[in-house]
C-alpha cells in the first residue's frame, strides 16, 4: 500500500523532507513508523509521539488503507 506520510519539527529534520509518499507493507501506524524509523535513524520512540491519520488524531493500531495521509507529531515547544 502506498502512504503520505508527513514530518514535523526534529523528525522533518531527520528525514531531510517534510512529505513523501512511502509503498509499504505495514498494516497500522505502528509498523509504518519502525520501518520510517529504521529507514531514517530517528530515535525517537513512539511513546513521545503523537500520529494522526487523514487528519484526526488516531490509535497507533488503527488500521491503515492505501492512500492514508500520516502524520507522525514530536513533541513541541514554543512561546
Amino acid at each position: 500500500m502506498s502512504y503520505c506520510v508527513l514530518y514535523f519539527a526534529s523528525l522533518r529534520d531527520r528525514a531531510g523532507t517534510d512529505a513523501e509518499q512511502v509503498d509499504s507493507t505495514a498494516v497500522d501506524a505502528r509498523g509504518l513508523y519502525a520501518e520510517l524509523r529504521a529507514r531514517h535513524g530517528f530515535g525517537m520512540t513512539e511513546d513521545r509521539l503523537r500520529v494522526a491519520i487523514n487528519g484526526a488524531f488516531a490509535p497507533w493500531q488503527q488500521p491503515l488503507r492505501d492512500g492514508d495521509e500520516v502524520v507522525f507529531i514530536p513533541p513541541v515547544s514554543g512561546g
